[in-house]
């Protein structure tokens, strides 16, 4: 007997009720400036530009002059374990993309927290939990594998954290022609908020808006063994701010999963700090 198959291309009018419905949605569940993604079957990234943004760089440096309140994009100082490595083995920074309006995808303040979906002491009983705490324990090791280049900190509350590991499917996508594109292992988002800081002094009081920015990843349950934790050090590789991939097999960030995945290499932590020494709105002042 035959198997049934899903259509791959839907009807014209039932595609079109679900990119409605999932336009609407995605209104509905963020109040976020930006939501963009990437993911490790080098799909286009996706931008949704919902508020305004800091002015481009090109605008502001046509009007710093004039606007002394105006603030250009600038680079970050290095963390710790950026500024001292050192190697010679090339990079991939061409690679990278720069988000418009934004910059490039930098964290300023250390160590960036990460959280990971674990199992509670009660879900530690099932075979579902046993099994979420083993998927945890191979993304724990990713993370790990990452600290050694850059400062990252484990925590419980993912409400707080910088970046969020979740155990989950990520969605289905529509082409334009109404075709169900090919399921994705894993994916990372970011999104882009605003963080008031209040200064005072005597007489007045001033409230200061820094552009700030969260990651999400999501890493399909299908994923088993070292597969989980290549998948988690790539995504991470974006978190970070690698917002490309590369073109070697070898290194952590090329666009698809290997036979045998490899170790983070020394030109993704090349690429990783050339990035860092770029210029960004993230984590400064912004109008």
């Amino acid at each position: 007997m035959k198997k049934s198959k899903l259509p791959q291309k839907l009807p014209k009018h039932l595609a079109w009720l679900i990119l409605t419905w999932l336009t609407v949605l995605s209104v509905i569940l963020t109040t976020h400036p930006i939501i963009a993604k990437n993911s490790f079957n080098n799909s286009p990234i996706q931008t949704n530009l919902i508020n305004h943004l800091p002015k481009t760089a090109s605008d502001s440096a046509s009007d710093a002059a004039s606007d002394p309140e105006n603030i250009l994009p600038k680079p970050h100082p290095l963390p710790e374990t950026l500024q001292q490595w050192q190697d010679s083995s090339g990079d991939y920074f061409s690679e990278i993309e720069s988000i418009s309006s934004v910059g490039y995808l930098i964290w300023s303040q250390f160590p960036v927290t990460v959280y990971i979906q674990t199992p509670t002491m009660e879900q530690l009983e099932t075979f579902q939990g046993k099994s979420l705490q083993t998927w945890a324990n191979f993304v724990s090791q990713a993370v790990a594998e990452w600290s050694v280049y850059f400062p990252l900190k484990i925590v419980d509350d993912p409400e707080t954290a910088d970046i969020t590991i979740w155990r989950r499917r990520p969605g289905l996508r529509l082409s334009e022609t109404g075709e169900i594109l090919p399921a994705r292992a894993a994916e990372a988002s970011y999104q882009l908020y605003h963080i008031f800081l209040q200064k005072s002094d005597n007489l007045t009081e001033k409230s200061t808006k820094i552009l700030a920015h969260k990651f999400t990843i999501l890493l399909s349950p299908t994923q088993t063994g070292s597969y989980i934790q290549s998948a988690a050090k790539h995504e991470l590789g974006h978190a970070l701010g690698i917002w490309g991939h590369s073109p070697l097999e070898t290194d952590v960030m090329y666009l698809a999963q290997v036979r045998n995945p490899p170790p983070i290499s020394p030109r993704d932590i090349n690429t990783l700090k050339r990035i860092y020494q770029q210029p960004t709105y993230l984590g400064w002042p912004i109008r």
